[in-house]
């Protein structure tokens, strides 16, 4: 594997998602970033954020928003999203072997792999009044 080039950059984009549970997407790093003082150009952020995801440092998650949102996160879990907040969680349990079997003999693919994204509404929003 190639050596992984942390530049400055990278290692305070990496912190942020890193000290963050909220799966920030590019824009909340962009904040938290400014927060704390540095001002990077956003083709920098953009393309570190890529980088880091492609190294394996952060996943990338699509969970049917405009904006990816990124985990610092990187061993096989899956993801609930709140549909009145956008709040996302970690989901550790593991959806059932048979439905990667029951895909397969559906459409013939080969799965390779699982991604699971629940949604349903967060503990905070079901106690708020609407």
């Amino acid at each position: 594997m190639n050596k992984i080039n942390l530049t400055s950059q990278r290692k305070a984009i990496l912190e942020v998602i890193q000290t963050r549970n909220d799966h920030p997407t590019a824009a909340d790093v962009i904040e938290a970033l400014r927060e704390k003082g540095h001002n990077f150009a956003y083709g920098t952020i953009y393309n570190s954020l890529r980088y880091l995801t492609d190294s394996g440092l952060i996943r990338e998650l699509k969970l049917g928003e405009a904006a990816s949102r990124y985990d610092a996160r990187t061993e096989d879990h899956h993801h609930v999203v709140c549909s009145k907040c956008g709040k996302v969680d970690e989901v550790m349990t593991e959806p059932p072997a048979e439905w990667a079997a029951a895909v397969s003999r559906e459409t013939g693919f080969q799965v390779a792999e699982v991604k699971v994204v629940f949604e349903g509404v967060c503990a905070e929003c079901l106690t708020q009044k609407n």
